[in-house]
């Protein structure tokens, strides 16, 4: 994004072994009733809705102006955002024991509830600041460990969710729906947003004790988002044909299917030996995929989390105005989403990360002449949010989209896993290498690092010219 966000489950988002049955997608009629998908795909809707908020308190401008408030230095900023990325390196692992587990809603719990709950030693750290107990030095590391250890959690957990949220949402509607679902978590952003900047600016205790409100209220929020996820279909990983709790009659239904069914059913059952066993290594499309999402994620991190540190510190505009302009990027998102996501469906995911890539390359290079006087603040600087909405809306859906195609259905976390740990590691470098050159810069400063990634932005865009989009159905 063009304003950091500091995600610590995305989103975007975002977002095995012995995978529970592919037919979940393939198949859902004779896999899984059709009202039942609906209620997972409505449960997990909700819990994007309620993650946004949960989102909003652990990540992006709020934290970004707790950090400047209590005098941190670029290189905190550079910390805090490569954290959620370089704990991406972990994801095998999650993925490894997610397949030991017999269930993904309690897994889930396991990880994101516990990362979730870490949270709530950051508002009693809050609270003793306050009664000074905490310098500030010793809350902005206490901060900093919360978030490494949230995100440990949560990387843990991210390729099970994204392999039970793959196998419940049917191919042919994903650009829609998670068009859908990405749409009703912005506007929630839209909404919400504002109203948190507004409480922690004016809070009668100062801001400090405003955004400690504010934090607790979005871990409520984010525990009672993970208990919707125990509306959605549960899957048992241990069992390549069965799903776990949810669907007893589910033996039966495979019965049925076995007996009755014609070669062609059978063959989307079993999937050719051929597919299931193909090496990793020696996917190429996938190792191109790698290649474009690892150079894409350096180059845009080498500035995305500096654009609120350029607006809060060498702006020095008040927060209120830095959260109203991320809710009109939000509203932007919201709009475009779900023409994204429809176009996605019909001309494919490629063609709109070729073009859109362009706009967002040449993204940082609009921030170049922008000041602190009124026509900027009043005019310029929302421009650019409501047009980096529109823009990262597509590229977030797309990327996760194809990623989705170009998974094979056997070992899909293994893929899952390995491209975030690729693009954490990248991200992670990317914004490590932006903080160093910002702080020990001896001119240029912000505005030359915008600049240096932008450039990168549009040289990353280069391997998708030899990805091959898997046909759509």
């Amino acid at each position: 994004m063009d304003s950091v966000q500091v995600e610590t489950t995305a989103p975007l988002a975002p977002e095995f072994p012995q995978i529970a049955s592919p037919l979940t997608a393939i198949s859902p009629n004779y896999r899984i009733p059709k009202d039942t998908i609906r209620t997972s795909l409505k449960a997990s809707t909700a819990d994007s809705v309620l993650a946004s908020v949960y989102s909003l308190g652990t990540g992006g401008i709020l934290l970004s102006n707790f950090l400047v408030e209590l005098g941190a230095s670029p290189v905190v900023f550079g910390m805090l955002s490569s954290i959620p990325m370089l704990v991406n390196l972990i994801q095998p692992l999650g993925a490894y024991l997610s397949e030991r587990s017999t269930s993904r809603f309690q897994y889930s719990l396991r990880t994101h509830g516990i990362g979730r709950l870490l949270w709530l030693i950051l508002v009693i750290g809050i609270a003793s600041a306050i009664w000074g107990v905490f310098n500030t030095h010793q809350l902005v590391i206490l901060t900093l460990l919360i978030v490494l250890f949230s995100n440990l959690l949560g990387g843990l957990g991210t390729a099970s969710w994204l392999s039970w949220v793959a196998m419940i949402v049917p191919r042919q509607l994903r650009g829609r729906y998670f068009g859908i679902r990405n749409s009703a978590a912005n506007l929630t952003t839209l909404l919400c947003v504002p109203i948190a900047g507004l409480v922690v600016s004016h809070w009668y205790g100062g801001s400090l004790q405003g955004y400690g409100v504010v934090l607790l209220i979005s871990i409520v929020f984010g525990l009672v988002g993970l208990g919707c996820q125990y509306f959605q279909v549960d899957m048992n990983p241990r069992s390549q044909n069965t799903y776990y709790g949810k669907l007893p009659q589910i033996s039966e239904i495979q019965s049925e299917i076995a007996k009755d069914e014609s070669s062609e059913v059978l063959q989307s059952i079993h999937p050719p030996q051929e597919q299931l066993t193909n090496s990793i290594w020696k996917n190429f499309n996938f190792l191109i995929f790698l290649l474009y999402f690892s150079c894409w994620n350096l180059a845009v991190n080498l500035s995305s989390p500096f654009f609120n540190l350029y607006m809060l510190d060498t702006l020095d505009l008040d927060v209120s105005y830095v959260t109203i302009y991320n809710s009109l990027q939000a509203g932007a998102t919201l709009l475009m989403v779900i023409l994204w996501g429809k176009l996605a469906d019909k001309i494919g995911n490629r063609p709109i990360l070729i073009c859109i890539g362009i706009l967002v390359g040449v993204t940082p290079l609009l921030w170049l002449g922008i000041d602190a006087n009124r026509l900027d603040i009043w005019l310029w600087l929302p421009l650019l949010h409501i047009l980096a909405g529109g823009t990262w809306a597509a590229i977030d859906l797309c990327s996760n989209n194809i990623q989705l195609a170009i998974a094979p259905i056997k070992n899909q976390s293994i893929y899952f896993a390995i491209a975030a740990a690729v693009a954490g590691a990248s991200g992670a470098l990317g914004t490590t290498i932006g903080s160093f050159l910002l702080q020990f810069s001896q001119s240029g400063g912000l505005l030359g690092l915008f600049a240096l990634s932008g450039l990168f932005r549009l040289v990353a865009l280069v391997p998708l010219m030899f990805l091959q989009e898997p046909e759509r159905g």
